[in-house]
C-alpha cells in the first residue's frame, strides 16, 4: 500500500532523515519506534505532504505523492492524527467530528461515520455537546482519532497517540487501534511506548537519529537484545 524509498529530509541545514526505507501492506499495523528526535513524526509529515523531502520517493497504491498537496493526500485516503491531538478546543465534540468529514469524498458518509465513531467511543456520544477543550487528555485523544476516521481513511497515520495519557487510557487507546484495524483500516503508528506498540504490530521499524537501524515483526523486535536494552530497560 505504502512504499518509502531512500527518503531524505532536512530542516534548513540540519538533516533529519537519512535514506529511510519503509513499507506498509494493506491490512497491517506497522509501528515506527524510537527516542525523541529520531525522525518518527517527520516521517509522517513527509507522507502527509506537510513538508517536502530533499529526495526519495513516497508511493501510495502505486501513485507517487511527490506532486500532491496535503489536502490531496487526504482525498487519496491517507489521514494523519497529529501528535498532541490538535482538536478544536472551542468547538463541541460533534462539531470536531464533522470537521473531519470536510473533504468532498467523505461528506456523503458523514452521519453514518458519526454513528460509527459514537459506537466505537461511547464516551464521545455522551459528551457530544461538550466543548473539546474541556475534556481530559484521554477523551481528547479519542476525539482526535474519531475525527480522523470521519475522512474514511484507507491508511491511518497515528502520531504518538499515547503521549501524556494515564495507564488506563493508554490501554484503551491501544485496544481501539486494534479494533480500527480489524474494521479494515491499515495503520502506520509512531510511538515512544515501545512495549505496547510492538505488542500490537505486524511489523515494525526502529529509527535512530533519522536512520532505520532495525526492522522485523513486532514480536521479533520485542525479543531483540538492542531493543530491550535501548527502550525497555532490560
Amino acid at each position: 500500500m505504502l512504499t518509502i524509498d531512500k527518503l531524505n529530509f532536512s530542516y534548513g541545514d540540519m538533516q533529519i532523515l537519512w535514506g529511510i526505507d519503509l513499507s506498509v501492506s494493506e491490512g497491517e499495523i506497522v509501528t515506527v519506534v524510537g527516542a525523541n528526535g529520531a525522525g518518527k513524526s517527520t516521517t509522517l509529515k513527509n507522507i502527509s505532504r506537510l513538508v517536502k523531502p530533499l529526495s526519495g520517493s513516497i508511493m501510495f497504491q502505486g501513485h507517487d505523492l511527490k506532486s500532491l498537496e496535503s489536502h490531496e493526500v487526504v482525498e487519496r485516503g491517507i489521514v494523519q492524527v497529529p501528535e498532541g491531538r490538535k482538536i478544536f478546543p472551542e468547538m463541541t465534540v460533534l462539531e470536531n467530528l464533522r470537521m473531519g468529514s470536510f473533504i468532498k469524498s467523505a461528506r456523503p458518509d458523514r452521519e453514518a461515520n458519526v454513528e460509527r465513531v459514537f459506537t466505537m467511543f461511547p464516551r464521545l456520544k455522551e459528551r457530544q455537546k461538550q466543548l473539546g477543550g474541556t475534556m481530559s487528555g484521554g477523551e481528547q485523544q479519542m476525539l482526535a482519532i474519531g475525527r480522523g476516521l470521519m475522512a474514511n481513511p484507507k491508511l491511518l497515520l497515528l502520531d504518538e497517540p499515547s503521549l501524556g495519557l494515564s495507564p488506563l487510557f493508554v490501554k484503551i487507546i491501544f485496544e481501539i487501534i486494534q479494533e480500527i484495524n480489524r474494521q479494515g483500516v491499515t495503520i502506520l503508528l509512531v510511538e515512544q511506548n515501545v512495549f505496547q506498540s510492538l505488542k500490537i504490530a505486524d511489523r515494525a521499524y526502529v529509527l535512530e537519529t533519522g536512520r532505520v537501524v532495525l526492522s522485523g515483526t513486532g514480536s521479533e523486535l520485542l525479543n531483540n537484545d538492542h531493543v530491550k536494552k535501548a527502550f525497555l530497560g532490560m
